[in-house]
């Protein structure tokens, strides 16, 4: 297959992940979040918890399919590479500009530098680099050895606990008072899109290159089986003691949620690219980022203008003694989607795609 050819399960996939993370991103009242749409408090996986590892693996599907066909064809790689690592930069200085905006207007005592637009475009940059440069048994070996390493450098570290895992030690000393979460006073801090954690995240992004090139190919069954292994894989590890933990981004944690994509993307193709069904989510998909970019500034002009408490109580209070406080918390969220899901469905019917 031609690797301009684009796939409508690929912007369906990647545009449901990006309605996920408004879903969970925009509750209205954080003290009502019904179960499955909070994150793990540590360790374990709930739904929530598989949006960033299926977005990220979305990237590694799309670097694949972008570049493919140009790479097999033996097209000069320094090119691709500078185009790789521009987009990448200009990806994680949006991410930067976002919590400095946040800082900014809502008032925060510290800029965070962290952030999900800066680890996707660290993690787009490194795998893309890794598509141009290593082979397949190279970009595999790369995935093996970040796994490795990465579980060995846990378990090795001890305490696997929020503040005295040594991933968390170690961004604490590396980011300070810049992390999500830091206590000046014991030097103590961690980030849940941490610098160690990364790796981890990396690993999720090259298994999506590697379902790429088996999407790019129509090679289904050993997506399907690798699939199915890696999810049982990732359950193993973690009942012999590397548990699930989307925080740490743990080997575990890597297999079981990119087996499950691996399964969700065979699952969309065979639906929507074989079978014709209508591509749920594809508007998204095709200005993920500006969605992203997008409600992450609304919520943040809401929250800093004090807009958000009045819209929730007055806009969505009525529903409360129908669907009680959890309910009207998941009516705000869903009305939050739905706007955006209408934002970008005109955008995408006027051809209006916004890159970054």
């Amino acid at each position: 297959m031609s690797s301009t050819k684009r796939y409508a399960s690929v912007d369906a996939l990647r545009g449901l992940t990006v309605a996920g993370m408004l879903l969970v991103n925009n509750p209205g009242d954080w003290g009502h979040v019904m179960d499955p749409l909070e994150h793990a408090a540590w360790h374990g996986c709930t739904p929530t918890d598989l949006i960033f590892p299926f977005f990220l693996f979305i990237v590694g599907v799309s670097l694949a399919l972008a570049m493919g066909g140009r790479i097999a064809a033996g097209a000069p790689a320094a090119p691709m590479a500078a185009t790789v690592l521009k987009r990448a930069g200009r990806i994680l200085l949006l991410g930067l500009a976002l919590h400095l905006l946040a800082w900014w207007i809502m008032g925060k005592s510290e800029l965070r530098l962290p952030g999900v637009l800066q680890r996707i475009g660290i993690c787009f940059a490194l795998a893309g680099l890794a598509a141009i440069y290593l082979r397949e048994r190279a970009q595999w070996g790369l995935i093996a050895a970040l796994l490795l390493a990465y579980a060995g450098l846990l378990l090795w570290g001890g305490s696997l606990d929020k503040v005295g895992n040594i991933a968390s030690q170690t961004d604490a000393w590396l980011l300070g008072r810049f992390g999500y979460e830091w206590n000046a006073q014991t030097g103590l801090g961690h980030d849940p899109e941490g610098v160690v954690s990364t790796l981890g995240a990396l690993a999720t992004t090259l298994l999506g290159l590697r379902a790429g090139e088996w999407l790019r190919r129509a090679a289904l069954r050993p997506l399907l089986a690798f699939g199915a292994v890696a999810a049982l894989a990732g359950l193993l590890l973690d009942q012999l003691g590397l548990p699930l933990n989307k925080q740490l981004w743990t080997a575990s944690f890597v297999l079981w949620t990119g087996g499950l994509a691996c399964l969700a993307l065979a699952l969309a193709h065979w639906l929507i690219d074989r079978r014709g069904l209508p591509p749920v989510g594809r508007a998204f998909g095709v200005n993920a980022i500006a969605a992203y970019a997008g409600a992450w500034m609304c919520t943040v002009l809401l929250e800093g203008l004090g807009l958000m408490a009045p819209l929730y109580a007055q806009g969505f209070g009525w529903l409360q003694p129908l669907v009680g406080p959890y309910g009207q918390s998941l009516a705000f969220a869903l009305a939050f989607v739905a706007v955006w899901a209408l934002i970008v469905k005109v955008l995408d019917k006027r051809g209006v795609y916004i890159k970054v």
